[in-house]
């Protein structure tokens, strides 16, 4: 699913966008994802257009899908029977992988199971190399981009051209998709102008109908010379074995019905039992999205071309993609992230995403979805594991979340793991063993506590720690600590019990005192008036 093409970002700056001119080349593969996690996240925050083009999108895209969800009315209620459609699904994934499979054959198409991205492109090539093939046009597809596709098609020299705007636009720019369904989400027009330019040797204005028809021309000469269309799959109908695809570019038709052969790539998790559950599924799917009733493309395809039909591939071959997913199936705790619909909700209300962009993750999923979805997919705790620590736990993707997947709770468990594996540094192991020990003795937090309030004595301002040495730095770079009290709490709550019960004796004796000398003063008057009396004094009588 890709964004419309008039989604690009609104001009800000005018930077520089790296390009090889030429024939689109591909982005390299991604840096190591956790050891360079911190280095790639101050990057993005030095970055102010990067932060300003990254909300501005997910705000609207955000705001869109709240406004389709009120259009669509009783929103709740969508979302429990999505999340019942996907939880039943995955349930009976092998019930519904084999009816899918069956009927993919019978309409004639074939099917393969991969367990590893490399099965996946072995498989892939082992296609292209049989038909001879020099020229795929590609539709969008994140599954190829987690095989890594591209690098190996160009490293066979077959030319694989990316046919989604979106993706076309980061081809040339070499990098790889930000953004789950508007992959350029971090250029403006300027940035894709000047990569335009470079591509054809002609200057450009930032028009966004200008450069939208420079791409459709250049691409139309593409969808007619592929040899091979390549396209991903929203989802598998089991009951049919047809393959749905939802864009707003014309493109997905284009790749599906122009080449002789069609290849479809897709995670084993990708299907709906039936057409009226994909009804539900692309309702969710379209709104939570981009904030459309239904995208501007909606396709469902079944089998290869028919001897009735004008159009469509003489080949269908639909590759099934494992890669970890399966190892999922069955945990209690991680078994529900394969409900993932893939509409990018979650990065759109993540605060960490909106702030650093996707590349920041240095994984093909980005945002919350990709935290927990690639530690899991590449079985790796020790560097994508650490992409768990990426998120403020704050429960935003949940509310978003079209089929209510609790990222957040994922998130805790997936960083419970990697410190029960050993897998966090050492300095990190021994700072909070020490941590442990401390609070597992009163007298040594008493003493921890009484020598902080003198260590942090060259920390404070005006009492509070504003700066201070790693890793305690990455606190006070963004916000102030209040300093260690000299007095403890424990110590504040005994003097306070002690003054209390002197004030309560000191009010006591104080209460006391003026009754009594009211009671004396009230008898010395009435001695006075009898005293008077018995002189025959008629007190205050006529003379």
């Amino acid at each position: 699913m890709s964004g419309t093409t008039d989604q690009f970002v609104e001009d800000r700056e005018k930077p520089q966008s790296p390009t090889t001119g030429g024939k689109p080349q591909h982005a390299p593969v991604h840096s190591p994802i956790g050891s360079e996690l911190k280095k790639r996240t101050r990057e993005a925050l030095k970055d102010d257009f990067l932060r300003k083009a990254v909300a501005f999108t997910t705000d609207k895209l955000r705001n869109g899908r709240l406004g389709a969800a009120d259009v669509l009315g009783d929103w709740e209620a969508w979302r429990e029977r999505g999340r019942a459609i996907r939880e039943h699904t995955i349930s009976h994934l092998d019930y519904y992988l084999s009816q899918f499979s069956d009927n993919v054959v019978k309409n004639g198409g074939n099917v393969y199971f991969c367990k590893t991205g490399d099965d996946a492109v072995s498989t892939f090539m082992d296609i292209a190399k049989s038909h001879k093939a020099k020229l795929v046009a590609k539709g969008k597809s994140m599954v190829s981009e987690e095989m890594h596709l591209n690098h190996a098609l160009e490293a066979e020299g077959i030319d694989a051209i990316e046919t989604d705007l979106g993706e076309y636009i980061l081809q040339l720019a070499r990098e790889t998709p930000s953004h789950l369904i508007i992959p350029a989400i971090h250029k403006n027009k300027q940035q894709i102008a000047n990569l335009f330019e470079e591509d054809s040797g002609r200057p450009f204005e930032p028009e966004t109908k200008i450069l939208a028809q420079y791409a459709k021309n250049k691409l139309r000469n593409y969808f007619l010379e592929a040899d091979i269309g390549l396209t991903g799959c929203n989802f598998g109908v089991a009951e049919t074995g047809s393959i749905s695809l939802v864009s707003n570019e014309g493109n997905g038709r284009m790749v599906t019905t122009i080449p002789k052969v069609h290849v479809v790539v897709m995670g084993m998790e990708r299907l709906v039992p039936n057409f009226e559950d994909l009804e539900v599924v692309l309702n969710l799917l379209a709104r939570s999205a981009t904030g459309q009733k239904l995208t501007a493309y909606t396709s469902i395809l079944t089998g290869k071309k028919g001897p009735q039909d004008l159009d469509g591939p003489e080949e269908l071959h639909v590759i099934i993609l494992d890669n970890g997913r399966s190892g999922q199936l069955g945990d209690p705790i991680f078994q529900d992230v394969l409900n993932c619909i893939r509409c990018a909700a979650c990065l759109n209300v993540c605060p960490v995403y909106r702030n650093v962009g996707g590349h920041t993750y240095g994984s093909v999923y980005s945002g919350p979805i990709g935290a927990v979805l690639t530690p899991l997919l590449q079985q790796d705790m020790k560097e994508a594991g650490t992409l768990a620590y990426a998120s403020s736990l704050c429960g935003a993707c949940y509310e978003a979340c079209p089929v209510k997947i609790p990222l957040h709770d994922m998130l805790v468990h997936l960083r419970h793991r990697k410190v029960k594996m050993k897998l966090t540094g050492l300095p990190e192991r021994v700072a909070f063993k020490a941590y442990e020990t401390m609070f597992g003795n009163v007298t040594l937090f008493k003493l921890a506590t009484k020598a902080g309030y003198y260590l942090q004595k060259p920390l404070v301002r005006n009492g509070f720690i504003k700066s201070g040495p790693p890793p305690l730095s990455g606190w006070t770079q963004s916000r102030f600590m209040p300093m260690l009290p000299k007095q403890k709490f424990r110590d504040k709550w005994a003097a306070l019990q002690e003054e209390l019960a002197a004030k309560a004796k000191a009010d006591s004796i104080v209460g006391k005192a003026p009754v009594k000398a009211d009671a004396v003063g009230a008898q010395a008057r009435a001695d006075a008036i009898q005293q008077k009396n018995r002189k025959g004094g008629g007190g205050d009588g006529a003379n």
